[in-house]
């Protein structure tokens, strides 16, 4: 049973609900979480969507969400659509109502799970049907039609670990200086890791573009301000000189220099923001109720 947490919000400004979930033991080195939601706004609402390290899968059982490119142009995709890494915001709307399910893939799980080279995904937005057909369609079907999220996620575990049975193995290299960057938390010379490797620095960054989908540098790049985006999520004091440093940047304005190419503006700029009404983080003073638990979805929770 997935362990399931349960966040509500209600305003003037309209309501949303979100269930997390993480995934089962055999999963969770290719899924990061699961985040069931339902949102409700009198207006339609257009939300900046920050990159991070995952490939982001979204199932959509209600009005599908508009994408809206830097030149204005809105697509939509049938039943939902799968997102790459990149290295820029993003621009969603909804016409006031949204409901699905996301599913964050780490690269290396979305690899066996699409079973393409991922490099072919990096900066785009792909819809679902485009790359699995009625296959697609029929499992939001089920999922809109399963009154509970649990019975959800167990669907979408079931899929999931189908199709990685049937996925392209990951190169063991690969997967090795992965989990060194992460560990590094994205401070780490990727020359000293070919080296390690006993690759040459084109192979290594030949093998990323099919495995992960940036090459290692950049990956490191936005490892470290996923990192410094939890980091302000989860609250506290914040020091900007001192916090640029724990993070591995050079000083403040390095800190600042990325987080203007990821979001659009500074870091503390990130910070005033709040879910649903301005689209960035969730804002305690804002929580109409937060649970825990296998039961804490219940009916309101469908």
């Amino acid at each position: 049973m997935h362990a399931i947490r349960v966040v509500r919000h209600a305003s003037e400004r309209g309501g949303w609900e979100m269930v997390l979930a993480s995934p089962p033991a055999h999963l969770a080195a290719h899924i990061r979480d699961y985040c069931g939601y339902r949102e409700a706004t009198p207006t339609p609402l257009r939300r900046q969507e920050l990159p991070g390290v995952q490939v982001v899968v979204i199932l959509e059982f209600g009005p599908l969400l508009k994408h809206l490119d830097d030149a204005g142009r809105v697509t939509r995709h049938r039943s939902g659509f799968i997102a790459g890494l990149d290295e820029r915001w993003s621009t969603t709307e909804h016409t006031g109502v949204s409901h699905g399910l996301q599913v964050n893939l780490t690269p290396l799980g979305a690899r066996r799970v699409l079973g393409l080279p991922l490099h072919e995904l990096s900066h785009r937005v792909v819809g679902l049907e485009d790359l699995w057909g009625l296959e697609a369609r029929r499992l939001v079907e089920q999922l809109a039609e399963t009154p509970r999220w649990e019975a959800r996620f167990a669907h979408v575990d079931a899929f999931l670990t189908r199709r990685m049975e049937r996925g392209p193995a990951v190169d063991s290299g690969v997967r090795w200086a992965v989990e060194r960057i992460h560990q590094a938390g994205g401070n780490l010379d990727i020359a000293t890791l070919a080296r390690e490797l006993g690759h040459s620095h084109k192979h290594l960054i030949h093998q990323f573009h099919e495995h992960v989908g940036l090459p290692p540098r950049r990956l490191a790049r936005l490892l470290r301000f996923d990192r410094a985006v939890q980091r302000l999520k989860a609250g506290g004091p914040v020091r900007w000189a001192d916090f640029a440093v724990e993070l591995g940047y050079f000083d403040q304005a390095h800190l600042n220099r990325d987080f203007r190419q990821f979001t659009g503006g500074p870091p503390s700029a990130l910070l005033r923001r709040s879910l649903p009404d301005a689209g960035g983080f969730e804002s305690g003073s804002q929580v109409k109720s937060v649970q825990e638990g296998p039961g804490a979805e219940g009916q309101d929770a469908r």
